[in-house]
């Protein structure tokens, strides 16, 4: 008997040999065949640009829906009785919102965000929502915090409403789940200003197309939360719930939600910090609040209004996210003294108390008096940095060299480069990627996203923007790996860095855009430096995370082996950080393009600038063929960075 088991698993075992063989070699397989195609093509095709004949000129077509979109846009039914009433509502809600918190005034509203703060998260965090409303009404721009915070409450809980019902479907629901899974990768990897060209397109310039770009946006994390939530419920109670006789809804309500309030919170934290992100990037299509303040700012390169309006902005992220988070974490410890709304009576009666004294004092609105004007203060100091940091620096150079060097050295040999390359080696340089570390349907996706953005003609802005993403995750994760590995390796650098990833993680990505058009001025370098700056917090928190998940054992046996520290690192921690390690690199593209498309904005050019050109001059066919490139791009960029598990034989 034995022996026949043994017989029968050896014969599987040949049986599986060419597979498993095939499995080890994957990637030497890859790459021979990859030189032949290589050597085949260039005998072939030859060299060259993406050729004319495979494009597809949208232009007239995309010209004649925007110009019948517009032509029909006050009498069409479509537009009168459905898109119409859904204008309507949002600019009513927003308008309603904005009333309440102007009929509040600066003291109820600063109150309430004191009290919520205090009744969610405790007394410190309380002071520091109160501070961070009083700075922005010190820096003159409460009217404009106010209009973002409007946009964002509707925003927000339209985003959640929406994220939770998709959220809900896809937890109960394999089917479900299955089908709205890609759309959510899809989603995820598209940059934030792909998410305005559709809206304009029906909406227009305007509130409502900035509310409903940023639900697009900021539902997507509330609709995958939600679904992990449900999904991930623990069996045993639902079991149990089910042989106590509980109905579908029952279990529902009382076990599975309940169980998935962590996600839930989670969710909530992630659709808020992401639509207060794309609710300042939403002021390039008629958003108002702080975004328009920075956007104007930034246009006229006035570095000092827009640091004033900046700062409002990375104090909402702050107090938005602490609150937030508290509640998240508050969920499981032991429940407070006294009923649950006697907190919450304090807050309502405080709120109320607060403004009904401000209008009694005649002091309903900031005073103009008790403003701070920081914006000549900065504009001198960015002079100075101009006249004395810009160029001429001893042995270091300025910021300006800096920039310039980067450019030529890197920026422009890098895009030369790819732009040299004949379009069908690009293609079978993105296959051989992506077939490394995925699977034919990762590297036929990443193919067919490449091959997209050349039949849309953009082939060679989408070059221009591709080098700059590879100049920014280099730089990104030669600095994220080496803070990460130091962090993980040292309490104290986990220490100091923690308070400035945490900041750097809230602060919405177009604030990212002023300190380094103050430093370096406006063009491609500084666009690729506020990506680097944006990317970095990920990539150092995930490094760091990595690291220290590698088993202690493993590292302690490596020790009682006489293993030096530098042994360790290379042989034992990287080796098996390497799926966090991969996830920091995926994760460094993605946020990387998100910003390098903004950077259109301060002279980093390409598919961002052609996205800015087509939302400022209304020429929607410039703007939405970028922007599709732009996602098509990012598509490309995730499935060639994003490893997938793949069956190595039959039951693996």
């Amino acid at each position: 008997m034995t022996a026949t088991v043994t017989t029968a698993r050896t014969a599987g075992l040949d049986a599986s040999t060419p597979a498993s063989s095939f499995a080890r070699h994957r990637t030497g397989v890859v790459l021979v065949g990859a030189l032949a195609l290589l050597m085949l093509g260039a005998f072939l095709i030859g060299g060259g640009t993406w050729p004319e004949s495979l494009t597809v000129d949208l232009t007239g077509p995309l010209g004649d829906v925007s110009d019948w979109i517009i032509d029909n846009r006050d009498t069409h039914p479509l537009f009168l009785y459905f898109f119409g009433h859904i204008s309507n509502a949002v600019v009513l809600s927003v308008r309603g919102v904005y009333l309440v918190l102007l009929a509040a005034g600066w003291a109820g509203v600063t109150a309430a965000a004191g009290l919520i703060a205090w009744r969610v998260a405790g007394i410190r965090l309380a002071l520091t929502a109160v501070a961070a409303f009083i700075l922005c009404a010190l820096l003159g721009m409460w009217v404009p915090t106010m209009q973002t915070l409007a946009l964002m409450v509707v925003a927000v809980l339209a985003s959640v409403i929406l994220g939770a019902l998709l959220g809900l479907a896809a937890g109960l629901s394999d089917r479900v789940f299955r089908s709205l899974r890609p759309v959510l990768d899809t989603m995820q990897v598209m940059p934030a200003f792909a998410y305005l060209l559709p809206v304009v397109l029906v909406f227009g310039i305007g509130v409502p197309a900035a509310v409903l770009a940023t639900v697009i946006y900021a539902a997507p994390p509330m609709a995958r939360l939600t679904a992990l939530g449900l999904r991930d419920a623990d069996a045993g109670v639902m079991e149990a719930a089910a042989s106590l006789g509980a109905t579908g809804r029952q279990r529902l309500l009382t076990a599975r939600l309940p169980l998935a309030r962590k996600e839930l919170l989670l969710g909530l934290n992630q659709t808020i910090m992401m639509a207060l992100s794309m609710a300042v990037i939403a002021s390039v299509i008629g958003a108002g609040g702080l975004g328009d303040r920075v956007y104007q700012a930034l246009a006229s390169v006035d570095v000092g209004a827009a640091l004033a309006a900046g700062i409002p902005i990375v104090l909402l992220a702050v107090v938005l996210d602490r609150v937030t988070a508290a509640a998240g974490n508050r969920i499981g410890t032991a429940p407070q003294a006294g009923p649950a709304w006697s907190g919450w009576a304090v807050v309502v009666a405080g709120t109320v108390g607060a403004a009904v004294v401000a209008r009694l004092a005649s002091k309903p609105t900031w005073p103009d008096t008790w403003t701070v004007g920081i914006t000549e203060p900065v504009n001198e100091a960015v002079g100075w940095m101009t006249d004395h940091l810009y160029s001429g620096v001893p042995v270091i150079g300025g910021t300006a060299d800096w920039a310039a060097h980067f450019t030529t050295w890197i920026l422009d040999p890098v895009r030369d480069g790819l732009q040299w390359l004949p379009w069908w080696a690009l293609l079978l340089l993105v296959a051989v990627l992506a077939m490394v570390i995925g699977t034919w349907r990762t590297t036929l996706t990443a193919v067919l996203a490449m091959a997209a953005i050349g039949v849309l003609g953009v082939w060679d802005p989408a070059l221009n923007t591709l080098s700059q993403v590879l100049a920014g995750v280099a730089v990104t994760l030669v600095i994220g790996f080496a803070a990460g590995i130091a962090a993980s390796r040292s309490e104290r650098v986990e220490r100091l860095l923690r308070p400035v990833l945490d900041v750097f993680q809230t602060m919405p990505q177009f604030v990212y855009l002023i300190p380094v058009v103050a430093l370096f001025g406006v063009g491609r370098a500084p666009a690729v430096a506020a990506a680097v700056i944006y990317a970095l917090p990920a990539v150092v928190r995930i490094t760091t995370q990595g690291m220290n998940s590698v088993d202690p054992v493993v590292m302690e046996s490596s020790r009682s082996l006489g293993a030096t520290g530098m042994q360790q690192l290379r042989k034992v921690q990287l080796p098996l950080a390497r799926p966090a390690l991969l996830l920091a690199v995926n994760q460094g593209v993605v946020l990387v393009l998100a910003v390098v498309v903004i950077g259109g904005l301060v002279g980093g050019g390409a598919l961002g600038y052609d996205v800015v050109f087509g939302l400022a001059q209304g020429d929607l066919a410039t703007g939405l063929v970028a922007g599709a490139a732009i996602v098509c791009l990012g598509l490309m960029l995730d499935r060639v960075t994003q490893p997938t598990q793949r069956r190595t034989g039959k039951g693996a």
